[in-house]
């Protein structure tokens, strides 16, 4: 009864969104797009092709990553960046996981109390808009990490359709029509009253032609990575941010690197699930929250029932707790990741759990340990015909960023600085506290949400997935896993079926605005706990694909958004 409610639930919605979805005769099951060997799964469809077509080439999913990251700079400069940076999880088709830290990292003359004023109170949208905001890109030298190390075709071929595109314009859609109208107002604020170019009246069906962007593209194409942090380039993302008053300079710019890290990796049942470490905080937390609802038969309480939903809640209670104090750049502080990822630790977290009554955010701490981020983000996912898998996801934190646009350069910088506390104890923009672990320091990479994971069942490939969504992106990502492995719904039922969060402070659950009734609510309400019914909103834009028994690939593509899933 419960599974038929859900398929008329996610029909509903994928109805409202005016997409067709396919149901599978066999089993009943909405599917999403299905393809025999290979898919990429992103935020725009023009990305999604761009991607594919490398992989029908004959390139691996990382050649199609450095592909699909380049096209999502021209077609969704929303998130799409090479004036951010992000992380990827990455498992070969022998195995063999790891993952990318490309993150930002604070400038040389950052300093911890830079957005406080004499008083020592937080200036307000000094480390959100502006020059100030920004942080050195990483985008750019991970892309190339990942050619030196796992490329296999000429760089030009992977970099040249996003030229072309540039060249060609871009198609506006309703949604990102919208999205340009609601920040235009900060474009002038934040580029110092200069006009750039998506300060325009975009209307749904026009194309904009990002030229500058494409010389900047063609410079990396000849340059390799000197053709962004060094040269033409550099001078003009420096020479424009110091202009408007920022402190980047280009030795911040020639002397980043992105890292190597080792991923993530915990059991849950019988998948093995490899995520991104810190500085994300992605992995632990998703691990911590796996552990806490382990040990409960959660799929006889129902999907999105009263119960699963305070299992949930108080579970991702007690990991935001945690990640508040103890998660920051692994490079300046030291965190006890195995104890915290350790199935013991969660357990003792959860001893105060009742089923009677909600456990107060301000009863909860961080645990104690013996000796010791956006709604504007993207994903996207990749698997080839190889076997290989990659899951990233790269931001440059607000809409739009900072809204600083290098207008020679024709690109996007960052507000990554606002991911930093900036006070201990204050929350940033997505309502996240954090501690003196995630302080301001030169050279130091922001803690983050971001989430890339792929997840193994018995010891093979089963799904690769990923969101954006700030502070909401270990939630969503928890739930779509879920809903696939212990709810048996398809990768399209998953990822559009409503989603929940709680993060700590505040205190309060929130909702999407569809697909939760008022009894749930009311119920829950009635246990103490506290529902956001004001500020509802869609939580995250999942893009994932799932292995299927008979080895074709199922694209789980959000319908939030404009994405959309291809491959062959």
């Amino acid at each position: 009864m419960k599974k038929t409610i859900i398929l008329i639930l996610v029909a509903f919605l994928l109805l409202q969104c005016k997409k067709t979805p396919e149901v599978n005769q066999e089993n009943n099951k909405i599917t999403g797009f299905v393809a025999d060997s290979a898919m990429v799964v992103c935020a725009r469809e023009e990305a999604a092709k761009i991607g594919t077509a490398i992989l029908k080439k004959g390139g691996n999913a990382f050649d199609a990553m450095i592909a699909t990251h380049f096209a999502l700079a021209v077609s969704y400069p929303f998130a799409g960046n090479i004036g951010g940076g992000g992380f990827m999880v990455y498992r070969t088709n022998k195995g063999k996981t790891g993952a990318l830290d490309f993150r930002e990292k604070a400038p040389l003359a950052a300093s911890k109390n830079m957005y406080l004023d004499e008083k020592g109170n937080v200036i307000k949208g000094k480390s959100t808009l502006g020059s100030v905001a920004i942080g050195v890109p990483g985008s750019v030298d991970g892309v190339f990490k990942v050619y030196e190390k796992y490329g296999t075709l000429p760089f030009a071929e992977l970099i040249q359709p996003a030229i072309d595109l540039a060249k060609k314009g871009v198609v506006v859609t309703k949604k990102q029509a919208k999205s340009f109208a609601k920040y235009r107002k900060y474009f002038s604020q934040a580029n110092n009253g200069t006009q750039i170019m998506l300060d325009t009246d975009w209307k749904e069906g026009d194309s904009i032609k990002y030229l500058n962007l494409a010389k900047t593209l063609e410079r990396i194409r000849d340059n390799g990575r000197d053709g962004f942090y060094k040269g033409e380039t550099a001078d003009m993302l420096v020479n424009y941010v110091q202009k408007l008053g920022g402190i980047i300079t280009k030795k911040d710019l020639e002397i980043y690197e992105s890292k190597w890290r080792n991923a993530i990796e915990f059991k849950y049942k019988d998948l093995n699930i490899i995520s991104m470490s810190p500085p994300s905080s992605g992995g632990i937390c998703i691990a911590q929250i796996f552990n806490a609802i382990e040990p409960y038969n959660i799929v006889s309480f129902g999907h999105n029932s009263v119960k699963a939903i305070q299992l949930i809640t108080e579970a991702e209670r007690r990991a935001y707790a945690d990640r508040s104090f103890y998660l920051g750049d692994p490079d300046f502080v030291k965190i006890p990741i195995d104890t915290l990822i350790s199935s013991n630790y969660t357990q003792k977290r959860m001893e105060n759990f009742s089923w009677d009554k909600a456990t107060l955010s301000s009863e909860v701490s961080h645990g104690n340990i013996v000796g010791f981020e956006s709604d504007e983000t993207t994903h996207y996912s990749i698997i080839d015909t190889y076997g290989n898998a990659i899951s990233v996801t790269t931001t440059l934190n607000g809409a739009f960023g900072s809204k600083v646009f290098v207008p020679e350069g024709g690109f996007l910088l960052n507000n990554e600085m606002d991911d930093f506390s900036s006070k201990p104890g204050v929350p940033n923009m997505f309502g996240l506290i954090g501690a003196e672990a995630n302080a301001i320091q030169p050279e130091k990479r922001m803690l983050s949400s971001m989430t890339p994971t792929i997840v193994e069942k018995n010891k093979q490939l089963y799904m690769t997935l990923g969101s954006p969504g700030g502070s909401t992106i270990i939630t969503s990502v928890m739930q779509t896993i879920l809903n696939v492995y212990e709810y048996d719904l398809s990768m399209q039922e998953a990822v559009n079926a409503p989603r929940f969060h709680h993060q700590w402070l505040p205190d309060v659950i929130t909702f999407e605005p569809k697909g939760f009734d008022s009894i749930t609510t009311v119920k829950l309400q009635e246990k103490g706990y506290k529902i956001n019914k004001k500020n509802s909103r869609i939580l995250g834009k999942v893009d994932a694909i799932l292995v299927l028994p008979n080895g074709k690939l199922e694209g789980g593509a959000d319908y939030r958004g404009d994405d959309k899933a291809a491959g062959f």
